[in-house]
């Protein structure tokens, strides 16, 4: 089996690659590290070492946060005989905190690990399609995602800091979000929102369980949307739905809706973003669908 390390150099604020590098090296297997140039980059690599090696059993490891797990998942997807791992050293790595047990910054464990048929979301757009394995974010929390990508790389604001420092730069003027929602082909909401988000991961953020009742592999969307709210209502619904709370509580009930679905599409009369793992896309329209068990994903509690 051939594996691929590709290493994001700017994750986490610090390069990792001389030390992945060292640890790869320790390692009896055949194996390929490759250090990023920048966006979009681990997606074609990905993708043509897929073309290239077709047909052989393939394992590629992103090695920084989400974004770059992202990138990864998307060019694997579509390859048979291909698993993803992820050596989580980014600022974030929300998705892999869905297993808490297992120790993913072990990198012998993790080549060794078994695998789990995890869903991927399809995000449709115009001609293009893009994959999102974690969260789907509309509103706020795509103006966040935003707000985030500006500040990543400073010092105090960034880092573990870009989520807080993204929701308090965006409250100014992302708190009213028109969009229509619709659900397995049925209207869901319409109207002007807060948020709204789809998951099959449950961390969003570096540590905000915004998805608690997620499970990854059951074939459903989470989909949650809040309507618009006060600043100060805002900031006191902050610590529950940091700890997952906020969808059962009886203050936020008029506010939160809840559901589940295969297919969900965003549209609005004028162009708006979403954040899929924290990447943002700019469009009317997004088609969103659940694909099942698409995913080979290592984990290595499962060794």
């Amino acid at each position: 089996m051939k594996h691929f390390f590709i290493v994001n150099p700017c994750a986490g604020g610090k390069s990792h690659v001389d030390d992945i590098k060292g640890q790869v090296a320790a390692l009896d297997i055949d194996a390929e590290v490759y250090v990023t140039r920048g966006t979009a980059d681990a997606t074609r690599f990905v993708g043509e070492r897929c073309r290239e090696y077709g047909g052989e059993a393939l394992r590629f490891y992103a090695c920084g946060g989400d974004g770059t797990l992202n990138e990864v998942v998307s060019g694997a997807m579509g390859h048979a005989d291909v698993e993803v791992g992820c050596y989580p050293c980014g600022s974030g790595n929300d998705y892999v905190k869905y297993w808490p047990e297992a120790d993913f910054r072990d990198l012998r464990a993790l080549t060794e690990a078994r695998t789990v048929e995890v869903d991927v979301m399809r995000v449709s757009c115009r001609q293009s399609v893009r994959y999102a394995l974690n969260t789907l974010n509309y509103g706020f929390e795509a103006e966040v995602c935003r707000e985030m990508a500006a500040v990543r790389h400073k010092p105090l604001v960034g880092g573990r800091m870009a989520y807080p420092t993204g929701i308090v730069r965006s409250l100014a003027h992302g708190r009213h979000n028109p969009c229509r929602i619709s659900v397995d082909g049925e209207i869901w909401r319409e109207g002007d929102l807060l948020l709204a988000s789809l998951a099959n991961g449950r961390y969003a953020g570096g540590g905000f369980r915004s998805a608690p009742r997620s499970e990854n592999d059951d074939g459903l969307l989470e989909v949650t949307a809040v309507a618009p709210i006060s600043v100060v209502r805002f900031a006191r619904m902050i610590g529950s739905y940091k700890s997952g709370k906020y969808l059962d509580s009886e203050k936020l009930r008029d506010v939160v809706s809840y559901c589940r679905g295969r297919r969900v599409t965003f549209e609005s009369d004028s162009e708006f973003y979403i954040g899929i793992d924290g990447e943002l896309l700019c469009g009317r329209r997004f088609e969103v669908e659940n694909l099942h068990k698409a995913l080979r994903f290592l984990v290595p509690i499962l060794a």
